[in-house]
């Protein structure tokens, strides 16, 4: 935690009950416990759907997040808008005419009640005919003004959807043409939250304050020009209690915008903790450990219950101080005002009419201060769109691709060199060949650099230096999408869309026939068991995948590679995820899906690579050894370590 971010809460530590302290509590004030536990977990950020929305502040009442480059991101913004100028001109002309009309209906009721109170003063008796035209004028503004804010909302919504339209299918693209390197360094709920929060709050508090600047602007105006011409005296004393309104603004809304922030800090370490608490359920019976997580769970909720009191309350007094001084207000003027109607100083219909207005001219005050952090809360999130937006993309493809028709398989590594960083380099001088058919196995520790050497491969992302050829063809030559579709892959984290099993399936291959479908799932040894279920390959499989154990969707993702045939296959620790029996079928499959096919096999148990043509050994991103499975035991190196400390107690590790 910052020193600012000490300073700002301090004199607002709740204290935490005894019962409800844990040992992170435990002698200590509740914001040093909660930023104690977010680091002795994971750091998490606001929850999901942006956080708490209430208090004064920004948008729905959140605290107003500052943009870093309010400028030149409203630039952006208006950019964005700038197809729809006519549209946003028009919405300017409607409230205008609507905040005119609204302005003028106060002083045609005050003539109406004119009319009214001088017939009843008068022998003459009431001028109906007068009285009904002005009532015809007021009914007609009201329609107008009704019409004209109709009008308005629907032009806006259609601006500010299409701007949402506009941004989210430029996101979308910017997405496809992310490298891999950006995913790796954001996290998907931060992206996330950007595609969908942040486009969301540009459009919504947009909408409400392209309305509100001009109508509140036109209102103000219009309503104090109406009360000096009724009274200057009046709007003297009206004027008077405005900067009072403002004050209490001002210094009541950024001592709750503390305890908002207090609150949001809090409620995310709860969300955090439910998370993980639901999430590992399992794990936290396995140990007893229920009782520790309802006491934690009880002091964070203590915590979020006390800032939301807090910030809530101290809001929550800024309406009631503002009717009060309101009511202040109006009581000076009714006395004037009444002294000023016994007087005839100004007629009871112009009394009404300005109480009216005070009423009007205090609203678009209220709205006006706010609006400030309304734009300055949409210009930050359009700044995190625009982030995305600003990401830099994937080397281009080449201006005249190459395709190869009918891919062999012959891959080669010329001198590559690589890293995350230009810092970090993790390979250097790297070469390898391989034969078409072929069979190439990647072993090492953790980190060696054997899923970046498919990645160079898949070009998820370019090397610094050397080249990567297919059959003599530099990958870079060709579009990556015509690369890609050479290489089928299973990896060890399996991935399955919510659909049906034969839809999973087929995902490499759409057109596939059903009977193509069912050969695919019988060479992975998983059409038992999806014949096993309810619905058979129609059985839809949940979000999470939870419906169907990790084996099964192992087998699927190797069923979805037999289907789709390609050229080259890249093979992740494919077998990880199932029994010892399903395994050795799965080998067999496999040994007759790579028959012809060169084949790159990531494997951490090494008894399965024994059949490999080569094995590469690698470490710290180079290769240090090369060789067969018997070539590389009899050097008695690395990889004969690494093979013994699998079977050291086994049969295997006394053959050796």
């Amino acid at each position: 935690m910052s020193d600012k971010r000490k300073q700002q809460f301090n004199g607002m530590r709740p204290p935490i009950p005894v019962e409800y302290q844990s040992k992170y509590s435990r002698g200590k004030d509740p914001i040093q416990a909660m930023h104690e536990r977010r680091r002795a977990r994971r750091p998490m950020g606001p929850p999901p759907g942006g956080g708490f929305r209430g208090g004064p502040g920004g948008p729905m009442g959140m605290p107003a997040e500052k943009a870093k480059d309010f400028k030149g991101t409203l630039k952006r913004v208006l950019k964005y808008l700038k197809p729809y100028w006519w549209g946003i001109a028009l919405i300017a002309v409607l409230s205008i005419c609507s905040s005119l009309f609204t302005v003028i209906s106060p002083r045609v009721q005050g003539n109406a009640i004119t009319i009214i109170e001088q017939g009843v003063s008068s022998k003459a008796g009431i001028n109906y005919t007068a009285l009904y035209r002005t009532l015809l004028i007021m009914g007609s503004i009201y329609i107008l003004t009704t019409l004209f804010s109709f009008l308005q909302q629907f032009i806006v919504a259609t601006i500010s959807q299409k701007l949402v339209f506009s941004l989210r299918r430029d996101i979308e693209a910017k997405l496809a043409k992310l490298p891999l390197k950006y995913y790796d360094s954001h996290t998907h709920g931060e992206i996330l939250s950007r595609i969908t929060n942040d486009v969301d709050t540009v459009s919504s508090t947009l909408q409400m304050s392209v309305t509100q600047i001009v109508s509140s602007a036109i209102t103000i105006v219009g309503v104090l020009f109406m009360m000096l011409r009724i009274s200057p005296l009046l709007t003297l004393i009206a004027l008077l209690i405005t900067p009072l309104y403002l004050l209490v603004v001002y210094v009541i809304a950024p001592k709750s915008q503390r305890y908002f922030i207090a609150q949001q800090t809090a409620l995310g370490d709860l969300n955090s903790h439910v998370e993980e608490m639901f999430t590992g359920h399992k794990i936290v019976k396995a140990f007893n450990r229920e009782k520790d997580s309802i006491e934690e769970f009880e002091q964070i909720n203590q915590m979020y219950y006390t800032f939301s009191r807090r910030a809530n309350f101290i809001s929550g007094m800024i309406m009631p101080i503002m009717h009060f001084l309101g009511n202040l207000g109006y009581v000076a003027m009714c006395i004037v005002g009444g002294i000023f109607v016994s007087r005839r100083t100004i007629s009871l219909g112009d009394m009404q009419a300005f109480m009216q207005y005070v009423r009007l001219f205090n609203q678009p005050i209220t709205q006006t201060s706010n609006i400030a952090n309304v734009i300055q809360s949409t210009i930050a999130s359009a700044e995190r769109v625009f982030d995305i937006l600003n990401a830099e993309e994937e080397v281009p493809e080449a201006a005249n691709p190459r395709d190869i028709a009918n891919p062999e398989g012959a891959v080669r590594f010329e001198n590559i060199r690589f890293g995350y960083s230009e810092d970090k380099i993790l390979m250097q001088d790297l070469s390898i060949d391989v034969k078409p058919g072929q069979t190439v196995a990647i072993v090492g520790p953790t980190g060696a650099g054997k899923t970046t050497l498919v990645n160079l491969l898949m070009r998820f992302y370019d090397v610094m230096d050397g080249r990567i050829t297919i059959d003599g063809v530099d990958i870079r030559e060709m579009t990556r999408g015509g690369l890609r579709s050479i290489f089928g892959m299973v990896l060890q984290d399996t991935w399955l869309f919510n659909g049906t099993i034969r839809d999973n399936i087929s995902y490499g291959k759409t057109d596939a026939t059903d009977e193509e479908i069912v050969q695919a799932a019988v060479a992975a040894c998983a059409d038992h068991f999806i014949r096993t279920l309810p619905d058979g390959y129609n059985t839809v499989i949940n979000e999470e995948a939870s419906n169907i154990s990790q084996g099964q969707k192992q087998l699927l993702t190797i069923a979805r590679a037999f289907l789709a045939d390609p050229s080259i296959l890249i093979l992740d620790e494919a077998t990880s995820s199932v029994d010892t029996r399903t395994e050795v079928l799965i080998q067999n499959a496999l040994a007759k899906l790579k028959k012809g096919r060169t084949s790159f096999v990531i494997a951490h148990r090494l008894s399965t690579i024994r059949n490999a043509d080569i094995i590469l050994v690698m470490n710290n991103g180079s290769i240090i050894e090369k060789g067969t499975h018997e070539e590389l035991l009899n050097r008695k190196g690395f990889y004969y370590e690494l093979y013994n400390s699998q079977f050291m107690n086994g049969a295997e590790s006394q053959a050796v």
